[in-house]
Parts: structure tokens; sequence; C-alpha cells
């Protein structure tokens, strides 16, 4: 793609500016904004008609990022650089800088290091841990090539960062380590059974 290197910058512009961005991952594209920005994440749940009580996944380009915006357990922390950068949400106690409203008040969140080279370089120009939830409308299929986008949201976005189709096409596998819990199965879902069996002495429990 033609000056690629100045589509990533201009999308994390446009993060530090407060807007909204759809970016690509290893999974599906991302609806991206600076999850440190309480009005940034309203708009999130506003262009995706998302109900505030469904907290939000952030990206950040690395786990030690990640450690400065959460809390995780040394066992998280294990499992966090086991499975990251992948296709793995992981669910860890957050950090004071994240507002509620990312985490719809709860005391935990969901982190994110996709592993693609494009949304890394991203998130480390963007400087600050990103939103990571699919870039669709709430119940609508979710997107691996810009062309799919909803034509509304398309154009209250302030940068696509368009990579064309992703390269999996199946969403993260969001799991909660610490407490044994797959709250949703996705890529990798049977490594990550897998590795929890064996280090938690128990099977997981699996929410879907």
């Amino acid at each position: 793609m033609p000056n690629f290197d100045e589509s990533i910058a201009e999308a994390a512009r446009a993060v530090r500016a407060g807007d909204a961005v759809v970016y690509p991952t290893e999974t599906v594209y991302g609806l991206g904004a600076d999850a440190t920005d309480a009005d940034a994440v309203e708009r999130i749940f506003e262009l995706k008609g998302r109900a505030r009580e469904k907290p939000l996944s952030v990206g950040v380009p690395d786990v030690a990022t990640a450690r400065e915006y959460t809390r995780p357990t040394a066992f998280e922390a294990e499992f966090m650089e086991a499975f990251l950068p992948g296709p793995v949400t992981v669910v860890v106690a957050r950090g004071p800088d994240l507002p509620d409203v990312v985490t719809a008040g709860g005391d935990r969140v969901g982190v994110r290091i996709p592993d693609y080279d494009v949304t890394l370089e991203f998130y480390r120009r963007a400087d600050r841990p990103v939103t990571a939830t699919s870039a669709n409308r709430s119940g609508d299929p979710s997107v691996t090539n810009p062309a799919q986008l909803d034509a509304g949201l398309r154009s209250a976005v302030g940068a696509v960062l368009d990579a064309g189709d992703t390269p999996g096409g199946t969403e993260s596998t969001v799991v909660d380590p610490g407490r044994n819990v797959i709250h949703r199965r996705g890529a990798l879902a049977d490594d990550v059974e897998t590795w929890l069996t064996d280090r938690a002495d128990a099977p997981p429990t699996v929410d879907d």
C-alpha cells in the first residue's frame, strides 16, 4: 500500500487528538480510541451502539506496556508472556489510568497485544493504550476488510488504517487466567485450555 507508513502515523495522530480510528489486527479490524480518555471511549460506545455495561478491551504494543496500565499477578503475567503477542485477550486487574467507562466500572480489563506488526507499530506511535473492540455495529458481523465497514461508521472515524484482508478472521479468545475462566472461545482456544489445565491443576470454566 503506498505511503503505508504515513497511514499508520495518521491513525496514531487521530487517536492522540481524541478521534476514533479503524485499524487491522491479526484477527479482525478494530475500533480504536485513546483508552485513557473517557470522552474518546464514550465515542466508541456511541459508534458501535454498544451497551455501556459491556466493557471494552485495550490494546498495547507489548507486555511491559500492559503492566504500566494493569496489575497482573505473577501467574497472569506468566500467561501473558506465553500467549502475547497473539490472538488472545487477557483479563487482569486494571490500573488507575483507565477510566471507569472502559471497564463498565469493574476492576478488571481485557488486554490485547496482536501478533501483527502493523497493529503494534500503530500502538507504539499512538503512545497510549487504545480500545480494542471489533469495528462493527453491535450485533453485526466482524469486519475482516475495510470494504465491509458500515458506511456511517466509516464516515464518523478520524482515520481508517487499511491493510486489506486480515490474516486470521477469527476473533480472539478472551480469558481470565487468574480466575481460570475462558469468557469467549476463539483463536488458540484449545491451546489456552491446555495451558490453564496444566498450570491451574483444573480445566478452565468456559462461559460460552
